[in-house]
């Protein structure tokens, strides 16, 4: 299958993370038949120094915000694509499989939507640089390189946490981490997603066994919730990993694994209409 011709792959980056984090996948999706494409969150520059030096770009995004610039790039699309997200991404991949017509949904570590009661202390560590001040849902917030490690780095060794926090953190909008902490208060939580439907395409959760920001108990509880759909719904372990395991050593494996379940619930599966 030629490039030209490959399914559709959009990538969409967590909170903090620079889309270009994802440019080692983008090569194997595209040497396995599909057409990758990386875009960023609205208000995010073309590499990390560029979204460092102007962090204001991404103040006050929120959920809604991103998972309609995502819609926005998937309807000019020639075809259904897959989607995959990571973290925050991961939420707005779940909103977007409601909105969307896609060919699969894939969503590795992701945020809590309205639902998800569980709340290890892990997870309220690696999310108190931001809700500590409820000012931060207007602004931005950078990690230090140590809360990088706690929540992303924690299975690595300093040295490469180090390394991947220079290559791809950036700051993020605070807003997204106050609107899934208070999804389960609110009616209508931008974090909200629909898991009864059978109108979606098969979705794949994805937990880390050493997950700091999103620990694996978080998950497996997102993905209970889709107990009462008709539609796909499985879940991947990933023994050893953290929150890291997008792009860091071992990012090849999860990758991999990821393209290995979409070979055998898209390639045979009829392309759902545009």
């Amino acid at each position: 299958m030629t490039s030209e011709a490959g399914i559709p792959v959009v990538f969409v980056h967590g909170l903090w993370i620079q889309a270009s984090s994802w440019a080692p996948w983008i090569e194997l999706y595209r040497n396995a038949g599909y057409r990758p494409i990386a875009p960023g969150w609205p208000g995010d520059g073309e590499t990390a120094t560029e979204t460092r030096a102007h962090p204001g770009r991404l103040a006050g995004v929120g959920l809604d915000e991103i998972t309609a610039h995502y819609a926005g790039i998937i309807a000019g699309l020639d075809e259904p694509p897959i989607v995959i997200g990571h973290s925050v991404g991961g939420a707005v991949v779940q909103k977007l499989n409601g909105l969307a017509s896609l060919r699969a949904a894939v969503v590795i570590s992701p945020a809590p939507v309205r639902g998800v009661r569980a709340l290890p202390l892990a997870q309220l560590r690696s999310s108190f640089p931001v809700l500590r001040n409820p000012g931060n849902t207007k602004r931005t917030v950078a990690l230090t390189v140590e809360q990088f490690r706690y929540g992303f780095g924690n299975a690595l060794s300093r040295s490469e946490s180090d390394e991947l926090y220079e290559a791809y953190a950036i700051p993020g909008p605070g807003r997204p981490i106050f609107e899934v902490a208070t999804s389960n208060l609110r009616r209508r939580s931008p974090a909200s997603v629909d898991t009864r439907t059978a109108s979606r395409a098969p979705l794949l959760f994805v937990a880390a066994e050493h997950d700091h920001t999103v620990p694996a108990v978080v998950t497996r509880a997102a993905y209970r919730l889709y107990r009462d759909s008709p539609a796909v719904t499985e879940l991947l372990e990933l023994s050893g990993k953290a929150h890291s395991c997008v792009f860091d050593h071992g990012w090849a494996d999860v990758a991999g694994r990821i393209e290995g379940w979409l070979e055998r619930r898209v390639r045979e599966a009829p392309s759902p209409q545009k």
